[in-house]
């Protein structure tokens, strides 16, 4: 291919008004050029493929175009066609990319004492600039900073991170921003416009999101399409071109995971691997998908009229709860940061796929149902706290000021501390404080603890304390007055007493369970088999 019949060459823009982007440094540097407002640096930032050095050409042909300096040079004149062609001797470009050294700087930096030999300006281009090397930012500082009237520089790099701020303080600094898919994708229509190529819009789609951002990157993917598609930019054949996903299995993923298919998820992920396709880009594939659906949800106008996709998107919005949406997206994303960690790419994403499964809401429906019956054959604690019997009361009507009230009214005499534990999201010192106690007394607000005296330096632990007092003034809703004193007993049935008195049993349990299956008494009559005891575990429940 010819270097004429590059389109990444063949439709660099010529001026201002031919860029793709970029409005906002533009905008600055038109007014600059208008009002004659010329800073001697200037230090371009930005992605590969946004338009950096191709700004600072046009830049050079603004001041230097016979006409003027002018925001809009007429590109006829001899010093705009030898700028365009790479031949004007007073426009240098250094990629300091391969000439990192002092010295190269310091023969630069000579030359630009000489006045200009046919134009306005002696204009500098260093490309990727962040390449120099210490000494070489040294050497070209005082340079920088005041320069012979006649010359400006024009620095570009992709990493700014790695320049001096020395050199940064000397530049007026433009940070060029990535192309959105949208402005790519207009811009690949108006080119194969022009070049009279058929194209499907599906796919310069395509084209314009695997570009990520970069014009160049595009325009070098869409040569690839022309190439491989025969001179017609089909979508099917790009797809395959850039190994994308089918959206299609993406649907059917999330279809599938709504009716809770385990097995149907796998048949899909199946079929992917028989296609050779690549699971870490259908998991990023899925995440847009994914945010594209939250769109859907909460700005049903940000999905386009003519989208292809828009019906299904939208059916989807409506069968997913945001929610759902929100957890799915987290998901995928950490299954995309884990695949590199899984044993292969297809085990990655179908695990993906299966935590997608275990926390959709039925699986979560099915759990919480699981928990209630366990609940429900589980044999009550072995010990309660003492309860009184509550004094009868008149029934009174319901009110929202009167709501809040009502656990303190239960509360008094008759709570069950072991049970007010488990409701209480505690954790740490705090949770070690409530399990090591029981409930003394609870009348006005005020809650007393008797604190077993083993573990009496919990007492003196403010923050459990303030920790505890909190989650029960958020349990009961309203402010609680919490004590903690020691009990004068070591043998107080503490909810840590309750549960180690518990485990003992279903211990004990399980040893006599298993001393009197048949099958090991007769494993011991007739093979002389031993027990050992400390090897029992009770089924946990």
């Amino acid at each position: 291919m010819s270097a004429t019949s590059v389109l990444a060459r063949k439709w660099r823009p010529r001026n201002f008004a031919q860029l793709a982007g970029q409005e906002h440094v533009v905008q600055a540097l038109t007014n600059a050029l208008t009002q004659n407002r010329l800073h001697h640096a200037y230090l371009f930032t930005g992605t590969r493929g946004v338009g950096k050095t191709t700004i600072a050409r046009i830049f050079a042909k603004s001041l230097n175009c016979e006409t003027g300096i002018t925001a809009t040079p007429c590109g006829v004149c001899s010093a705009c066609t030898e700028i365009d062609s790479g031949r004007f001797i007073d426009l240098m470009e250094l990629d300091a990319a391969s000439n990192t050294q002092v010295d190269n700087m310091r023969e630069l930096l000579e030359s630009a004492l000489y006045a200009p030999t046919s134009g306005r300006f002696k204009v500098y281009i260093i490309d990727e600039v962040h390449m120099l090397s210490k000494s070489a930012f040294n050497a070209m500082l005082k340079t920088l900073e005041e320069p012979p009237a006649h010359v400006k520089f024009i620095l570009a790099t992709t990493d700014p991170q790695k320049i001096p701020v020395t050199v940064l303080s000397r530049c007026l600094q433009f940070n060029l921003k990535q192309l959105p898919p949208a402005l790519i994708l207009t811009h690949l229509q108006y080119v194969l416009g022009q070049e009279n190529i058929p194209f499907e819009i599906g796919a310069l789609n395509l084209v314009a999101r695997a570009a990520q951002g970069s014009m160049r990157d595009a325009l070098s993917l869409l040569d690839q399409a022309i190439a491989y598609s025969s001179g017609k930019v089909d979508e099917a054949l790009v797809r395959t071109m850039l190994g994308a996903i089918d959206q299609g299995y993406l649907f059917d993923l999330l279809q599938t995971l709504r009716a809770g298919d385990g097995a149907g998820l796998l048949r899909i992920a199946d079929d992917m691997t028989m296609r050779s396709l690549a699971f870490e880009a259908a998991l990023q594939d899925l995440a847009t998908l994914l945010h594209r659906i939250a769109l859907a949800q909460t700005i049903p106008q940000a999905i386009a009229e003519d989208e292809p996709e828009r019906e299904r998107l939208l059916a989807l919005a409506q069968q997913f709860t945001p929610e759902e949406i929100q957890l799915n997206y987290q998901i995928v994303i950490h299954g995309r940061n884990e695949i590199d960690l899984a044993p292969d790419e297809y085990a990655g994403f179908t695990m993906t796929l299966l935590r997608m499964l275990a926390f959709a809401p039925q699986a979560a429906g099915s759990a919480a149902e699981t928990r209630v019956a366990v609940a429900k054959a589980t044999p009550s604690p072995v010990y309660a706290a003492p309860r009184t019997e509550p004094s009868p009361a008149k029934p009174a009507a319901p009110t929202s000021a009167a709501m809040p009230a009502a656990p303190m009214q239960q509360a008094n005499g008759t709570l069950d501390w072991n049970t007010l534990l488990t409701q209480l999201n505690l954790q740490g010192m705090a949770r070690e404080l409530a399990k090591h106690s029981v409930l003394a007394s609870f009348s006005d607000g005020q809650l007393v603890l008797n604190l077993a005296l083993q573990h009496k330096h919990l007492q003196s632990n403010k923050m459990a304390h303030d920790k505890l007092q909190a989650a029960l003034g958020e349990y009961f809703a309203q402010p609680v007055r919490l004590s903690v004193e020691l009990s004068a007993s070591n043998a107080v049935a503490t909810p840590a007493a309750v549960e180690q008195q518990v485990k003992q049993t279903r211990q004990q349990q399980a040893v006599e369970a298993i001393k009197q299956d048949a099958f090991v008494r007769e494993a011991q009559a007739v093979l002389g088999a031993q027990i050992v005891e400390n090897a029992i575990k009770p089924i946990q429940q």
